[in-house]
């Protein structure tokens, strides 16, 4: 199944950012709880930036927290800033509150490296360990991985029942930018990024194919400083120039935004 060929995506719009988090949060521990009683456990990949870590915060404090068994929920990151364990940029480290509120099982938190770890400063010895890190998960859960992506030939990765992206104001999701090298990739998983055009210039990031290998894709917008990159990724239909446009889930692709970062859309695209 081909990207233009899925499901057209959702668009729900909220009131202002506050209530947005709050509602995702909602939102995404039922998905969570559902796919537990489904298959026995979850799958979720988070993301950083204001919208990321605002969810992150309603998760932590959200009323319906400890309906979800945290001890079977696995959570990965879209991308991450290669930098030192624990700086302050790392989406890992923004996370940390979160992280600790909620009983998780830590084998089951999967940090990207970071650029003290075993692989030093070496992004592309980093980003082909998290691929194998990936893939190992999906040959214990059986999912077929490579054959969810648009009929490229990439290491397997799980089906993750939710994968959430912030929408950066130049449609960047993840760590894949527009028009840079990262966001062609169709070979691999995991990438190294190197010059990326926002600080800091090396990252590590999922590519495309990976993101599409996930259920559901959740992108998340809240600001008017995000209503042209919405309006453009929602009309997009080439990912080299908006990366956002090409982030689709195999069952759904919801887009979560607060008027402001919908301003420009039309009345008769939201839900």
């Amino acid at each position: 199944m081909t990207t233009s060929e899925r499901t057209p995506p959702r668009i729900v719009v909220h009131p202002d950012k506050e209530r947005m988090a709050r509602a995702t949060a909602a939102s995404l521990i039922t998905t969570v709880v559902d796919a537990q009683a489904t298959r026995g456990h979850a799958s979720v990949v988070l993301t950083g930036g204001r919208n990321g870590n605002a969810l992150l915060a309603a998760l932590a404090e959200a009323p319906g927290r400890d309906t979800v068994d945290w001890s079977r929920v696995d959570l990965w990151w879209g991308d991450e800033r290669f930098l030192p364990d624990g700086d302050p940029d790392r989406n890992h480290t923004q996370a940390r509150a979160f992280l600790d509120a909620v009983p998780l099982d830590p084998a089951r938190v999967h940090a990207m490296p970071a650029s003290d770890g075993p692989h030093g400063d070496d992004v592309t010895a980093a980003a082909e360990a998290y691929a194998a890190e990936l893939a190992t998960a999906a040959e214990a859960e059986g999912s077929g991985g490579g054959e969810n992506t648009e009929g490229t030939s990439v290491p397997r990765v799980p089906s993750f029942d939710v994968l959430l992206l912030g929408l950066g104001p130049d449609t960047h999701v993840a760590s894949l930018f527009p028009e840079h090298p990262a966001v062609a990739e169709t070979g691999r998983s995991v990438v190294g990024v190197r010059e990326a055009p926002k600080p800091p210039p090396t990252r590590i990031s999922l590519t495309l194919p990976a993101l599409r290998a996930a259920r559901e894709v959740w992108l998340l917008a809240a600001g008017e400083d995000k209503a042209e990159a919405a309006d453009s990724a929602l009309k997009g239909t080439d990912p080299l120039r908006t990366p956002a446009s090409g982030a689709r889930g195999r069952e759904r692709t919801l887009w979560i935004l607060d008027e402001a970062a919908a301003a420009l859309l039309p009345a008769s695209a939201r839900d």
